[in-house]
């Protein structure tokens, strides 16, 4: 008798701000698993979740959620303490990566460039006096600066700032998003991604994706709206120089202890370096995300690899 197909729950939607990404990734991934001969239900999680998977118990729970309800580290820690695998890093990593300046701390401690920044609070922002820190902003870290939420995804409140004048609602649109705002020196060069991955072998770096918007930033339109932006795997730099990238990757990958999959941005500058961004640790998924590019491009079925990530959940660690 055959054994019966491993019972997979992929988990869509959630309530951050990336719901409707969720939800396109969530679709491709139970499709992609239905496509290797999985039993796969696809769910939205809300306050049923956890007395439904006590029931169900699932063999393996695959997370699309991208934001806070899916990467900062909660959601996996409550699949660790009722003992259901997921697929993905584990809670203290995810941790680590979504909060940005503790990421570039670690990351930059195994000999990652990454950009002069500042992290600075709402309450430290008002109680320290706006004024005084926006003109110390603008004196000490010299050039264009980007302005991000310290934590989250797909570009949500994040300003390229060229004019002192624009920093007061760059601080703004950041703190829309996040209590804390990152204000960092922008690296011009090359923007790309390289998607880390890791079935059971060890991480793999995959082919590095170059990331050319039409109108000029990588805006949330111009990564979820197809035609807005031109992408190019591999991406056009030298050989050499995607050799330093894809190890600055695996480098970022393991100083995170990220599992599975992961994808890390950077910045190539005019002399080859890359320059660390940040690490993601459930890249979106969708018909124009990046990290499906990079897989196709490296000879991989998307289904396999969702199949083949479930499996080493389950078979841990």
């Amino acid at each position: 008798m055959n054994a019966s197909p491993t019972r997979v729950l992929v988990l869509a939607g959630g309530i951050s701000h990336e719901r409707d990404v969720s939800l396109r990734s969530g679709r491709r991934v139970a499709d992609g698993l239905l496509a290797q001969g999985k039993d796969v239900e696809l769910r939205d999680p809300d306050a049923s979740l956890l007395p439904y998977l006590r029931e169900s118990k699932p063999d393996v729970v695959w997370p699309a959620l991208h934001g806070a309800s899916g990467e900062d580290g909660a959601l996996r820690g409550l699949l660790d303490l009722i003992g259901i695998p997921y697929v993905g890093s584990r809670a203290d990593a995810a941790r680590l990566a979504w909060d940005k300046p503790t990421a570039k701390a670690l990351v930059s401690r195994v000999g990652v460039r990454t950009p002069l920044s500042i992290a600075l609070s709402r309450d430290s922002f008002r109680e320290l006096g706006a004024h005084s820190i926006l003109d110390e902003l603008a004196d000490e870290l010299s050039g264009d600066l980007v302005v991000k939420p310290a934590q989250g995804g797909s570009a949500q409140g994040v300003s390229i700032v060229s004019d002192r004048s624009d920093l007061p609602r760059a601080m703004v649109n950041a703190y829309n998003y996040c209590d804390v705002a990152l204000v960092e020196q922008r690296i011009t060069g090359v923007e790309i991604a390289i998607g880390v991955l890791d079935s059971g072998m060890g991480p793999v770096a995959l082919p590095a994706v170059e990331i050319v918007p039409i109108e000029g930033a990588y805006t949330f339109e111009a990564r979820y709206n197809a035609g807005q932006t031109d992408f190019y795997t591999p991406a056009r730099i030298a050989a050499k120089d995607a050799d330093r990238a894809a190890e600055a990757a695996l480098a970022a990958h393991s100083a995170l202890g990220l599992r599975h999959l992961s994808r890390v941005d950077m910045i190539v500058d005019g002399a080859g370096t890359p320059w660390f961004l940040e690490a993601n640790v459930l890249p979106g998924l969708t018909e124009t995300s990046i990290l499906p590019q990079a897989l196709v491009a490296a000879g991989h079925d998307l289904g396999w690899v969702y199949s083949a990530l479930a499996e080493a959940a389950i078979e841990g660690p």
